[in-house]
This record gives C-alpha cells, structure tokens and sequence, in this order.
C-alpha cells in the first residue's frame, strides 16, 4: 500500500505597515494590499499593522481590519518609531520572510513578488524597492530629490554602501536573517533599516534590488530636516561600532569565510582616521582663507596643502612605505586625487552659488564637506590599487 506523503508547508510572508496617526489612509491601503495579495500573490501572507502609540482613531480602524480581513491582525507598541515597531513584529514572526512598507502604498504592489521572490527561493537575504535605479518610474518634488539622491551619494562615499536606495519604504528580509541582525540594530526609527542593511553588507549578505514604480504622498508628515540629522547620526555611530569591530552576528555558513581583501582590514581604519583629521584640517583652512580671498581660491590652496600631508600620512602609516624613494613620485600621482576632489569641491561651490549666490559659509562648508566624502572614496581606492600597489612596487624595483 502506498503510503500518504505530508502535504509540503505553504511558505508565508509577513506585511508590516507601521503607522502612526493614519487614519486618513489606513483603511483604504489595507483594503487595498489585502485584496491584491488575496488575488495575485502565490504564497501565505499575513498583514501586520503595527501601530506606534497614535493618539486618533488609528488604532480603532486597526483592529476592525484585523477582525473583519483575514490574515490581517493588529499590534500595538506604546512608544512612536518605524524601527521601534519592525523590531516588534519581526522578533516574534513565524513567517519565512519579514518586510514592510509604507501605509500610503507610494510603491506600486507589482513589484511585491519580485521583492520577496528571490528571498523565498533562498537567492538573496534581504531585499529592497529602489527609486534611483534606471528603470525606476519616480513621481516626486525635486527638494525630495535632492535630499533623497545625497543622502544615498553620502552612504555610497562615506561608508561604502553598495545598495542605491536606503530609504524607499518597502524592504523585505528573510526571518532567519532579520532575527540575527536585529539585535546588533540600534536606532528605533527612521534610520532603522539603513542601519540594518549596512549591518547585512558587512557581513556579506546578499541583498536584492527592484526598482519600483514610486509616487510621492504629497501630505507626508516626515519632519525631513530632524530626519537627516538622525540620519547622519547613525552613520557616524555605525562608523564608529565598524572601525571598533563591535557588531558581530551569527551568518550563513555560505558567507562565514568571507573576508575583506587582503591588507584591507588594517587599512582601512588607518587612512579613515588620516581622512578626518585631514578633512578637519582642510576646513578649518578653507574657512580662515576664506575670510581674505574668494571661496574657489581658498578652498583650491586648503585642498592643496591637506592632499600633500594626506598623501604622505597614508603613505607611512596606512601603506606602510618608509624612506624617500619614490616619495616624489607617489605624491605626484596622489595629486590625482587632489584634482578629482578639486574638481568636485570646486563643481559643488560653483552650484551652491548658482542656486544661492548669497550663501553663507556654513553652506560652503557643507557643500565641500558632500565633495570631500565622494573624493575619499575614489582617494581610497587610487592610492590601494594603484599608487601604492605592492606589485607595482615589485616591478619598478626590478
């Protein structure tokens, strides 16, 4: 007698919609959102409205959904914050993949199986909406924008981020992964998920993209300036814990072997703490030149001296070169990256005077401080693989 084989378990995703005071829309995405998973979406899914302490009739409209849909239910947490509620829902999830997205549904919901497909299959660990790649299709201000593009420009230059997009509200992880990075995450609110893609990216993990069909909500109540300030905040604390090495996980053993390249991982701390004493250097010129010549003068002789003295600090403490053979050499062509963070400053101040021609110091210094980030980065990489190369030091020693 042949004998009954156990129905294979239907795979399940989890949907949370954080929310805060979104009565004016809640009702309505979450109609929305169950009815096209109901009729499209291929796997079990369950729809989480997590309600972060709203004070209006979020949480009424909540809890009738989650009576009257099912695969709908509704958690509440006493304290506001997006990362305060993800880390809630998906601490205590059951589902083989977590995500979630914002409750205005800005993201078009065809690209919900694409986001969570490959994490399903196994392919990818986390996944992400992006509103910057070319097949993107964007609706939004430019002030958005702006902010939006610089933001990511800072993430890619200043911490190496290889993802495009950190804060389009629609991501997904497989739970496997978000309950072993959560609790090396600290931020609880806007700043929650860049963190933990940073976190995911430095411990190899694969992290998917799709670009989305995105269409701004043009009553968003996100106070953006209090948001960017948080931003850049966790940026520097998330520096901060990588340099000390201070973040450990437990990771896939497809990824436990993998290792930065060689030499990198004392490199990079040396010619980080070079960076910012030189960046602080060359600030502190630009604004005590600037008091008695134009802006571009200033900031081309400041940007001038702090390269020869980053050239030479990274050349004996972060290469490890020492004597005076080929010290002419490396710093003429370490002076290539003088003038790409040349051009860069100088392009940066040009535009901040076009759009402002009054603008005061504090503005240029900000503007340099966003050129200088970008022309670390391409410092960095000159000077590692090619003015300091060592086997380009073995061939000329030939």
């Amino acid at each position: 007698m042949k004998q009954a084989t156990a129905p294979a378990r239907t795979r399940t995703v989890e949907i949370v919609v954080p929310v805060h005071n979104e009565q004016r829309v809640l009702d309505e995405s979450v109609r929305r959102l169950h009815a096209y998973l109901t009729g499209t979406f291929p796997y079990g899914f369950r729809i989480t409205i997590a309600d972060n302490a709203s004070t209006d009739a979020t949480w009424q409209i909540a809890t009738d959904l989650s009576r009257e849909l099912s695969g709908v239910r509704a958690l509440h947490l006493d304290a506001k914050g997006r990362g305060r509620a993800l880390r809630r829902a998906w601490s205590a999830s059951d589902a083989d993949v977590v995500g979630y997205m914002d409750v205005d549904l800005s993201t078009d919901l065809d690209a919900f199986l694409p986001l969570v497909a490959p994490l399903l299959s196994g392919h990818s660990d986390l996944a992400i909406g992006t509103r910057l790649s070319r097949g993107a299709n964007v609706v939004r201000g430019p002030k958005r924008e702006f902010i939006s593009r610089t933001y990511n420009l800072l993430l890619r230059s200043a911490m190496g981020a290889r993802f495009s997009d950190a804060q389009c509200g629609f991501k997904a992880v497989r739970t496997e992964i978000a309950q072993a990075l959560l609790p090396a995450v600290e931020d609880e609110e806007w700043f929650f998920d860049t963190e933990l893609l940073l976190l995911a990216e430095r411990h190899g993990l694969r992290i998917h993209e799709v670009p989305v069909d995105w269409v701004d909500d043009p009553d968003s109540r996100v106070d953006i300036v209090r948001t960017v300030r948080d931003d850049l905040r966790g940026m520097a604390r998330v520096a901060r814990k990588t340099l000390s090495g201070a973040a450990r996980i437990p990771v896939p053993p497809r990824v436990r072997a993998a290792r930065l390249p060689g030499g990198m991982a004392r490199q990079l701390p040396s010619f980080a703490v070079i960076g910012v004493v030189c960046t602080l250097a060359h600030l502190a010129l630009f604004v005590t030149l600037r008091l008695v010549m134009p802006a571009v003068v200033a900031n081309g002789v400041a940007l001038l001296v702090t390269a020869v003295l980053n050239t030479a600090a990274n050349r004996r403490f972060t290469f490890g070169v020492t004597g005076r053979t080929g010290a002419l050499r490396h710093q003429l062509e370490g002076g290539l990256a003088f003038l790409v963070g040349l051009s860069l400053s100088t392009g940066g101040l040009a535009l901040l005077n076009l759009v402002a021609p009054a603008a005061s110091t504090a503005a240029e210094v900000a503007a340099l401080v966003t050129a200088n980030a970008v022309a670390t980065l391409v410092r960095f990489l000159m000077l590692r693989t090619w003015v300091f190369n060592p086997r380009r030091a073995k061939e000329n020693s030939r």
